[in-house]
Order: structure tokens, then sequence, then C-alpha cells
């Protein structure tokens, strides 16, 4: 194995326990309570996320969604620079890399973070107008602008199952359109967002594997150069959009449960990294996409429970497509995977876009 792929391995190097342990050694209630456990945290953090950030967009004295995305980078940043003392503080305790900034890393970065605060600014959109209850289906078509830019850009088929299964997602997205348009509930500025945000997720997959060699593999490194880079980004973007009037005007400015709001925001979305990485490691790429996907239903019911509001059978209908359309696809790839012999990079790249698609 050359240096490469072992510095790839440091992704997912960090753990709960003693890692040199071989699992075949440990008995079966063990390490199924450590599966156990790290799936749960893995729905609690991702779930708690999406209905915190609603939260914060859906605050109607504070229209400045671009400004919540650009304070959580900087709380991400901020979380780096702390693990990286953390680490040198308990080197034996903690492992970071070391984040001595380099500018030609950061330029080499700045097409990937062009694309990256576009997956993160229209995630944020879409939530903001259609709401928790629709947030899965309105950003669902991230698989399949996944294929499509496979073709286009990689020049990569995709096999007839999967195109079938994309299909099925589709038939999901246009009826959960059609019935929040029946309901009355549909806003097209959010599904507009939320197409924006899948085709995003997708670019974003191409670019993380284009320049994950210039951060020598190491998805850490490549979180703290990517949000550095959006923060700087973010700054004219907030004055051009007159947010920053909006929020000197907003009348909790000053109270402490709003920026403690801003910044359990910014931590669940630098833990999801974290808890991903995890919840692959004990257990497999192609697991934990059908844990999210669990995780998508879940959250889903949890909102319209919460909202106390009634949808139609065929609203069900559609969510459902969408899940188990994504559930087959994810199954249909796992399947091609074992046929051939999977490129270590491909793999990566894998476990990436699956991390991308638990932040969004």
């Amino acid at each position: 194995m050359n240096r490469s792929l072992l510095k790839r391995s440091r992704i997912l190097r960090m753990a709960f326990s003693d890692t040199t342990r071989s699992e075949k050694d440990e008995p079966f209630i063990l390490r199924a309570t450590k599966i156990a456990v790290v799936v749960t945290l893995y729905w609690l953090i991702s779930i708690s996320m999406v209905f915190l950030n609603n939260y914060l967009l859906d605050n109607k004295e504070l229209d400045a969604p671009v400004f919540i995305t650009f304070f959580q980078c900087v709380v991400t940043v901020g979380l780096c620079w702390i693990l990286k003392f953390l680490s040198k503080l308990c080197p034996g305790f903690v492992d970071f890399p070391s984040l001595k900034f380099d500018f030609r890393v950061s330029r080499e970065i700045l097409p990937l973070t062009v694309v990256f605060i576009g997956m993160i600014t229209f995630n944020n959109l879409c939530l903001k107008y259609v709401g928790v209850a629709f947030y899965t289906v309105g950003r669902s078509l991230s698989t399949v602008f996944n294929v499509l830019l496979s073709y286009a850009v990689l020049k990569q088929t995709t096999s007839l199952y999967a195109v079938l299964c994309c299909g099925v997602i589709l038939g999901g997205f246009w009826l959960g359109v059609d019935q929040e348009s029946v309901a009355g509930s549909l806003s097209w500025t959010g599904v507009v967002f939320g197409v924006v945000a899948s085709l995003c997720v997708s670019l974003n997959a191409i670019y993380t594997k284009k320049v994950m060699p210039v951060v020598d593999g190491n998805i850490w490194k490549l979180s703290y150069y990517n949000n550095l880079n959006a923060i700087v980004l973010f700054i004219p973007l907030i004055a051009i959009l007159g947010e920053l009037k909006s929020v000197l005007e907003f009348n909790r400015l000053t109270h402490l449960n709003f920026w403690g709001m801003m910044i359990l925001g910014g931590v669940f979305g630098f833990a999801i990294g974290y808890v991903t990485a995890l919840q692959i490691k004990f257990t497999s790429p192609l697991t934990h996409n059908v844990s999210g996907t669990a995780k998508s239903c879940a959250q889903t019911v949890l909102a319209v429970v919460y909202s106390a509001s009634s949808k139609s059978a065929l609203w069900w209908t559609s969510n459902m497509m969408v899940l188990v359309g994504s559930s087959a696809y994810t199954w249909v790839k796992g399947l091609e995977m074992k046929k051939v012999e999977v490129p270590p990079e491909t793999e990566t790249t894998s476990s990436l876009k699956s991390k991308e698609d638990s932040m969004v």
C-alpha cells in the first residue's frame, strides 16, 4: 500500500475505542452495541441538525439565510483549530491533521469551494421554503444528477436497473410536487432551490475527487480549507444581498439564546462528518446509505407529527417512491461494485458522497 492510500485511511481513524483490536475478536454483543450506538448517534445528530436549521431559517424576524450558512462555516473552522490544539495537547487521545495554511492549496480548492457554497446555501434555502416534511422529496434528485454527470463528464455508463431506480425517484419527486400543489403548500421557489442543491451535491462529489490529492486525501484538511475559503467568499455575498442590515436590525441579536442556537447549528454541521465516518467504519458505505434512507423516512414522519398536519395517501406514496428508489439504487450499485474490483479512489469518493448527502 503506497503512501497516498495510507493517508486516505486516516479519514476513518477517529473512533470511540481502540481500533487496534480486531473486530473478529470482539464478542457479538459488544460489536452490536457499538454499531447501535453509532447509528443512533448518526440519526440523532442528522435529524437534530435539519430541525435546528429549519428553526433558524424559518425565523420571520431574521431573513438572512446566507449569513446563517456563513456563521456555520465560521464555527467549523473554529472547531478545526480547537481539535488541532487538542491533538497536540493529547496526541494519544485526539487525532487531527496539521492545519498550517498554504495559499497554493487554498487556491487549488477554490473551484470546489464555489460548488460547496452553492450546495450548502441552496440546501438551506430549500429547507427555508419547503420545510422539513417535504425536504426529503424537495432535494431528492442528487442521485439522478449523479448518473447524468457521470455520463456527461466522466463518460461512465449506468446499468438499466440503476436507471430504473432513478426513474422511480423522478416519479416520486413529481408526484410529491403535484401533491404539495394540490394541498396548496407548494413553493416553486423551494423546489427550484432543491433541484439546484441536488445538482451541487453531485458536482461536489466530482470536484472532491479531483482535489483530494491536494490535501493528501485527508477529509478534515479539505473541510478546513473549504470552509475557510467559503467564509471569505460569503462576506461580499452577505453585503450584496443586503443581509448585513437585516442582521444588525434583528431585535434578538444580543440574546445568548440566539447565538447558542447558531453555534449549536455549526457544531452539528461539523459533527455530521464525524458520525458519518464512524457509521461507515463500523458498518459499510452500503449500510450507511440504507441507514440514511431510513433516517430520512423517520425525519419526514417526525416533521408531519410535529406540525400536526394531515397528508394524503399520494403524498406519502411520493415519499416512499423517493426512499425506495434511493435504497434500490444503492443496493444495485453495491451489487455492481462487488462484481468488479473497485479502485480505492472510487471507494473513497463513494464514502465522500455519502458524507455529503448526510450533511445536506
